[in-house]
């Protein structure tokens, strides 16, 4: 059984990217809003969620915050995704409970590697 991811991301563009890259090792579900993404939590958890911090209404940094509050939710890996650049909004993503910050443009590679580190366990997964 594959493992699911969800991604949530405001960009069309960058949420195919991400599922070309991932798709061929992960379930990949796609979403381009955080209230797509707790409907879908209501459902079933994924084993991983990649989190654009810049969404309209509610962004990323308050997603996470919001997935921590819920005990069902609080130990799913988050990797944010962000074309940010300023220390302190990455710090707070971290300091929010994100796992790790990957940089827009994603590049293919790396995208690739750090998720199947962190699900693969290579990587400390915060629990």
């Amino acid at each position: 059984m594959q493992k699911a991811i969800f991604v949530v991301d405001d960009s069309e563009t960058d949420l195919a990217k991400v599922a070309s890259v991932l798709e061929t090792k992960y379930k990949v579900l796609t979403m381009t809003s955080p209230g797509k993404m707790f409907l879908l939590l209501e459902k079933g958890l994924p084993h991983m969620i990649l989190l654009d911090i810049e969404i309209p209404k509610m962004n990323g940094i308050d997603v996470m915050i919001k997935l921590k509050a819920n005990p069902a939710w609080q130990n799913i890996p988050v990797l944010f995704i962000t074309g940010w650049t300023d220390e302190m909004i990455l710090a707070d993503a971290l300091e929010a409970g994100g796992l790790d910050v990957i940089s827009k443009p994603i590049v293919s590679s790396i995208l690739l590697n750090r998720v199947t580190n962190y699900l693969n366990g290579v990587a400390s997964c915060k629990k």
